[in-house]
């Protein structure tokens, strides 16, 4: 790993995806249908492929171009859906985005930073719902504690047992540290830590961010070396699309990987697509200064499955029901269900009036399982990549060749099988129960074998159990 932390973002070069965009406008349709043969090798695409990507409309090159993702999701991750719960502890804020509902000068939103009896009694309720992963979110300021605030919480969610139920991984969103804040997160237990760079375009990013530390664009886009020269090697990086044009942002997001990879030898764990969506407060979101349409929001989504094959894709519950649905053949491998993005939203559910901004899908943590299945995907709630160290380079050099559905498919139905008996409703559980034989049956003898045998341990009374 290298030990040299960079101090500025010059490694978006605005001019580099300028030329490539510029150069991208064809409708060769010989050039798009090589760069998919290129991407169907799983070794991702260079700046210059994807600029050529996204300029394909024509309806039967879109066509290819979904099919090719599903392909590579297909071969990387398989069925799988990981499933997790945003858990957001503060909307304290001093930052003043134009976007956001936390904006220090929003006079309206109530503000509210939960106590750890707060935050205990809101893991609470999140385990009873039957999640094993959150992420901690929290506005970018802090009660008095400070950061030692962030640090108390994780203690306090892992603390949490409640019959068979636990939070087995905090993943954490939070503003960009420091080298020796970032050590003591990673020493808190942390699995993934993600940040956004909202948009990388310097101009925009100055327009939207007008006041606290976040108008600093190197500080926030220099976050990711400096988590990883701490020893957090999980990240997830992503873009707040609707901000600036999508194809630039796409660009600019591959030159973020690619510094990653040249500085640390591996990239992002995750990468997040949120789109702009109304906020209270916020007049930017009902008129995005670059709106994505859905037709270019799938697109987007499938570009990036083939760029970065082996990165976790994650879609929120921004977006609606019926998109959700429709970008998990095009790469999504992670969502979040049941989500409130208020402090406290869980036990009270969820008031707008303290939220970050608005949900398009509303559905309990049940109902999206039980669709999911219905749909074919296997609900998968596993952490033990985290725990038994395949992060990092070892969880890339399994997931690049595609050998990480190898381990993750034993434990997604294992973990789901847990659901099932702990928490499933009745029509839940026999949708699954139906889903789970059937991907047992289509196993090989000897996974057959093993991933039985972790079943038959669930039945019986076991939790946890890893592969």
């Amino acid at each position: 790993m290298s030990t040299r932390v960079v101090e500025t973002g010059a490694f978006i070069d605005e001019a580099a995806i300028g030329a490539a965009l510029g150069a991208a406008s064809t409708k060769d349709a010989g050039r798009v249908r090589e760069i998919l043969a290129k991407a169907a090798e799983l070794k991702g695409l260079d700046m210059e492929d994807v600029a050529v990507l996204s300029s394909v409309s024509d309806p039967e090159l879109l066509g290819e171009l979904f099919a090719a993702a599903r392909d590579a999701k297909d071969a990387i991750y398989g069925s799988r859906l990981v499933l997790f719960a945003p858990l957001y502890i503060s909307n304290l804020c001093s930052n003043d985005c134009l976007y956001c509902a936390f904006r220090v000068r929003n006079k309206e939103l109530k503000r509210r930073a939960l106590t750890q009896a707060e935050i205990r009694h809101e893991t609470e309720v999140l385990v009873d719902q039957g999640h094993k992963r959150v992420l901690l979110v929290a506005g970018e300021s802090y009660p008095k504690q400070g950061f030692g605030y962030v640090l108390d919480s994780i203690a306090t969610i892992y603390e949490v047992k409640r019959g068979n139920g636990e939070i087995r991984r905090v993943n954490v969103n939070v503003a960009p540290l420091s080298v020796p804040d970032f050590k003591a997160l990673k020493g808190s237990g942390i699995g993934t830590f993600q940040l956004f760079q909202e948009t990388y375009h310097r101009g925009s990013y100055a327009a939207v961010h007008v006041g606290g530390k976040k108008k600093d664009y190197d500080w926030r886009v220099t976050g990711m070396h400096r988590a990883m020269e701490a020893g957090i090697d999980d990240v997830g990086i992503g873009v707040l699309f609707g901000l600036y044009d999508w194809r630039f942002e796409v660009l600019a997001l591959m030159q973020h990987v690619r510094e990653l990879e040249r500085a640390f030898g591996v990239g992002p764990h995750t990468i997040s697509m949120p789109r702009l969506e109304p906020a209270n407060g916020s007049d930017m979101a009902s008129e995005p200064p670059h709106p994505v349409s859905d037709v270019d929001f799938r697109k987007l989504v499938a570009i990036l499955r083939l760029a970065v094959p082996y990165t976790g894709m994650i879609m929120s519950t921004r977006e609606t029901a019926n998109l959700r649905r429709e970008t998990f053949a095009l790469g999504v491998s992670q969502i979040s269900a049941g989500s409130r993005t208020n402090p406290g939203g869980y036990e009270e559910d969820e008031k707008f009036d303290s939220a970050q901004f608005q949900l398009g899908d509303h559905r309990s943590l049940d109902e999206v399982i039980r669709d999911v299945a219905e749909l074919g995907y296997v609900p998968s709630f596993c952490t033990a990549c985290y725990r038994l160290g395949r992060t990092g380079m070892d969880f890339m050099d399994l997931a690049k060749p595609g050998d990480i559905k190898h381990h993750c498919d034993p434990n997604a139905l294992s973990t789901f099988e847990e659901y099932l008996l702990d928490y499933g409703t009745e029509g839940t559980r026999e949708i699954g129960e139906r889903l789970i034989e059937k991907h047992v049956r289509e196993m090989d003898d000897v996974r057959r074998a093993h991933t039985q045998k972790m079943l038959d341990k669930v039945r019986a009374g076991e939790r946890d159990v890893l592969c």
